[in-house]
């Protein structure tokens, strides 16, 4: 079963994502901006994360540089999840590594075409 990790400052939005997860057949936990993200992932490695870029303090784009950095965490499928949808910000996540975005308010099918092009749900 796949563990993901759902990294976003908005603990709603955080918890439904970790909800349409669920429907999907995947395990989540959340971390509730990227401090907390940075201290759950020095104590596991997810099999994907979900990655919110627009958060206080250190946003989404340093912690997919973070991510680059870090050999144990380098291959762990991104998922990048914005309410915004700017090219120059599409083309930046994707450099720093994230194989799919979704824009806020993400429904659950967005949800399952990212996971598929991100190679962690199978297409049929």
């Amino acid at each position: 079963m796949t563990i993901a990790l759902v990294i976003d400052d908005n603990r709603a939005t955080a918890d439904a994502l970790v909800q349409m997860l669920e429907v999907l057949g995947l395990t989540a936990r959340t971390a509730y901006g990227s401090s907390a993200a940075m201290g759950v992932l020095a104590a596991m490695t997810p099999e994907l994360i979900l990655l919110d870029i627009n958060m206080p303090g250190v946003d989404g784009f340093e912690v997919l540089g973070y991510l680059q950095r870090e050999p144990r965490l380098l291959d762990v499928p991104v998922i990048v999840i914005s309410s915004e949808d700017q090219r120059e910000n599409l083309d930046r996540a994707k450099k720093g590594g994230a194989r799919a975005w979704v824009t806020k308010p993400a429904t659950l099918d967005a949800l399952e075409d990212a996971l598929k092009k991100a190679g962690i749900l199978e297409e049929f």
